[in-house]
């Protein structure tokens, strides 16, 4: 394990932990922008690599590494110097072989590894060029069979059960494993994907009242905006004023479907659902974290970008572990952003995960702006 203590320097111990989600071998190709055409769009928020048929493209490397929402999540956080184990399901293959050895170099427990014949291990191929912000080619295989054969209760007895993206099979076990995890006494954080929110928003909504920290980003956010309005929470909210250019979706809120929210009524409507914590991450923009008291703001801090992906994982997992050891909304976004960041300044989803003395060590050096507004009645 790298670090030597836990990242929540209040506690006596490490924080045990299990992740619960995908685990994958990702294939990252990166190109050279002058060999490949992006095409922006010029009235939405989207581009596109355009690769012409028959052609092959020179790419300058092609590498492979080891992925994965929920393994990505366990490295990061038993770098911090937490006990973590990984509940995932690998095929019968070479390639679970290797997530296999990475665990194990990371520390991180693999007793409940789940393995099957049915499907491949799963894998990615993630397309790199121009902003860095790379196109993925997924074939999620073992990823989408969990059972309930799968979930022993003893796994969920831990300080924090953190529960990644589900798809296809596996997603059918959501209430499960948020009830199991709730009844062994864990602080329940939850980071789901879009395809989750978007195919079984109902399940969803029911087993809100077991998270206590949901993390989504702006676009996963605005897709639960019309459930909300349709269980009648109000859109309207206090507008949270600010100058800053970064903080523009305190001001804007969030849309969907021909429905909006204020960011601070949508806070106030998942608090009321059940999580004690909302973080919405916002991109270059940083991210919002709401409670009952307040809804805090942190910035990001400058990088060069290498790769984006595993950014977001790198970001939810440090805010999960120091907020589940009882840190600041400002303390714990202070931290994700100096990992994510450093996340950002390598190619793959691993590689620049901090330990537990050096994010310290940058969180004191360069400290991210954060600004705080008071919920009010």
């Amino acid at each position: 394990m790298s670090g030597t203590q836990p990242l929540n320097d209040n506690s006596t111990k490490p924080l045990s932990v299990l992740t619960v989600g995908g685990a994958m071998i990702d294939t990252i190709v990166q190109i050279d922008p002058a060999r490949i055409e992006q095409m922006t769009m010029t009235n939405a928020d989207a581009a596109y690599l355009l690769v012409e048929g028959g052609r092959k493209v020179e790419a300058q490397s092609i590498d492979p590494f080891i992925g994965g929402g929920a393994v990505n999540a366990a490295v990061s956080m038993a770098r911090l110097g937490n006990d973590v184990a990984t509940l995932v399901k690998l095929g019968s293959d070479l390639s679970a072989e290797k997530v296999l050895a990475r665990l194990d170099e990371e520390g991180v427990s693999a007793d409940f590894v789940a393995r099957t014949d049915e499907m491949a291990t799963g894998a990615s191929v993630l397309i790199s060029s121009h902003d860095r912000n790379a196109a993925i080619f997924t074939a999620r295989g073992a990823n989408t069979l969990l059972r309930e054969e799968d979930l022993p209760d003893a796994a969920f007895a831990r300080d924090l059960v953190y529960v990644t993206g589900l798809s296809n099979d596996s997603a059918d076990r959501f209430p499960s494993i948020l009830k199991k995890a709730r009844d062994g006494g864990a602080f329940v954080a939850c980071n789901p994907g879009i395809r989750q929110l978007s195919s079984r928003a109902q399940p969803f909504f029911e087993n809100l009242r077991n998270i206590d920290l949901l993390t989504i980003n702006r676009v996963e956010a605005a897709q639960l905006v019309p459930g909300l309005i349709g269980q009648g929470y109000a859109g309207d909210g206090p507008v949270l004023e600010t100058d800053d250019p970064a903080q523009e979706l305190a001001v804007r809120g969030l849309e969907a479907g021909g429905f909006q929210m204020s960011l601070s009524a949508f806070m106030r409507a998942l608090n009321a659902c059940g999580p004690k914590i909302v973080l919405v991450t916002d991109g270059g923009n940083g991210a919002f974290a709401g409670t009952v008291r307040d809804i805090t703001h942190c910035g990001t801090i400058p990088i060069t970008i290498a790769g984006t992906a595993g950014a977001g994982d790198a970001y939810a997992s440090t805010f999960a572990s120091m907020s589940a050891g009882g840190a600041s909304s400002g303390d714990a976004m202070r931290a994700a952003t100096h990992n994510a960041a450093s996340v950002i300044a390598q190619i793959d989803t691993q590689g620049g995960l901090l330990d537990h003395d050096m994010l310290m060590q940058r969180t004191q050096t360069v400290k991210a702006s954060i600004k705080v507004w008071p919920v009010t009645v």
